[in-house]
């Protein structure tokens, strides 16, 4: 398995904190920033996770900013993104089960490093219902018809 991951300042740590949990459970992780805890703007490591994930390259991406809401919002606008802002294991799952989404967005301020841990697990072990493709398709032609 191989992620991509980014963050701002506010979830640098958290961010790195994942990357060692990923890296334990031999997934293949590339980090595209940030590589401190001196601000920057979250839009930016949002687009660059998502322009990944889109790639094709990677099975999924993460982003984490100080609650993951901006970060999230952010990553959703790369055509072909479906971020999910997760607090907790049975978003995490649903996220992929429901939504087939393909990023995962969590907060550095308002998780801790455990439930994260707990969290990425779960989007992980999860596996897309395709009883939901209508729905996901649904989605994709909302981005299409964009004026």
């Amino acid at each position: 398995m191989k992620v991509v991951i980014g963050s701002d300042h506010a979830g640098y740590k958290m961010k790195e904190n994942l990357k060692k949990h990923l890296k334990e459970k031999n997934v293949e992780v590339v980090d595209v920033g940030t590589n401190s805890e001196e601000s920057v703007d979250y839009p930016v490591f949002g687009e660059k996770v998502g322009e990944e994930v889109v790639s094709k390259n990677y099975d999924f991406g993460i982003v984490v900013c100080g609650t993951g809401i901006g970060i999230s919002i952010a990553a959703n606008k790369v055509k072909g993104v479906r971020a999910a802002l997760v607090h907790d294991t049975l978003t995490a799952r649903l996220a992929k089960e429901h939504n087939d989404a393909n990023v995962l967005a969590i907060g550095g301020r308002n998780t801790d490093f455990k439930e994260a841990e707990k969290i990425v697990d779960a989007f992980m072990d999860a596996e897309f219902e395709a009883r939901h493709q209508r729905r996901i398709d649904l989605i994709s032609d909302m981005e299409e018809n964009k004026k």
